[in-house]
């Protein structure tokens, strides 16, 4: 067997989409999306825009099972993900293998809009709309609840393919 220096099977540079590669120079916060009956998605490409109400603007891929559960059920929760939690980002962005299910390991709390994380930051979301954005499908929502934690800690941050403090 032998063992590269590089992934043998990525596209080569020269070939990568400069759009793609742009935005994976842009530091972005890791968060977990869910929706009640359990799903959920790591998302990145997210928004936060202060008002009264405030919003929340996310990319999701439309062929998820969080879009599913998100689109029937009209609510959901957004988690803000913190250092340690670069295993379960992988889990529910289908790169880390999820045995009994992504929500098999670790404390979940349940809530109206989705499953969390106890003792982590998260806001409930009534979804307002979506369309077509891009490759991805843009969610609009109203933010209805937020509980945050008693100290912000580290936010995990993904850049250039790879997680960063």
């Amino acid at each position: 067997m032998s063992i590269h220096a590089s992934d043998p099977f990525a596209t080569p540079e020269e070939l990568r989409s400069p759009v793609r590669r742009l935005r994976g120079r842009l530091p972005a916060a890791v968060t977990l999306w869910t929706a009640n009956p359990r799903s959920g998605l790591t998302v990145s490409s997210m928004l936060v825009a202060d008002g009264d109400p405030g919003r929340v603007l996310g990319l999701v891929d439309e062929e998820s099972d969080l879009w599913e559960a998100l689109e029937a059920s009209g609510r959901f929760a957004v988690t803000l993900l913190g250092e340690d939690d670069r295993q379960l980002a992988d889990r529910f962005a289908g790169l880390m293998p999820a045995p009994g299910g992504l929500f098999a390991t670790g404390d979940w709390e349940p809530t109206d809009w989705g499953p969390v994380k106890p003792g982590q930051t998260w806001a409930g979301c009534r979804l307002d709309g979506s369309r077509p954005y891009g490759w991805s499908l843009l969610v609009e929502a109203t933010i209805e609840h937020v509980e945050l934690t008693g100290s912000a800690g580290s936010a995990l941050l993904h850049e250039r393919g790879r997680y960063r403090r």
